[in-house]
């Protein structure tokens, strides 16, 4: 490798998240202030919400077809 032209590497950069969550990884900032994590994101704590498309699309083929 080419001497300083490369960011420096933290193999055990500190993340730390909103919810107070704290974890390591590998990357160029020594800590890392993140909003959501895995531990408080709705899609990995099963508290998510789904829409019904299907009503949705059900909706729209009904206004299409009066104005027809």
């Amino acid at each position: 490798m080419k001497k300083d032209i490369h960011p420096t590497y933290y193999p055990k950069a500190k993340v730390t998240c909103a919810c107070g969550n704290a974890f390591e990884v590998g990357s160029t900032l020594p800590s890392i202030d993140v909003e959501v994590c895995s531990h408080c994101h709705p899609f990995y704590t099963g508290k998510e919400k789904l829409m019904d498309k299907v009503g949705q699309v059900q909706k729209f083929r009904k206004r299409l077809s009066q104005k027809k």
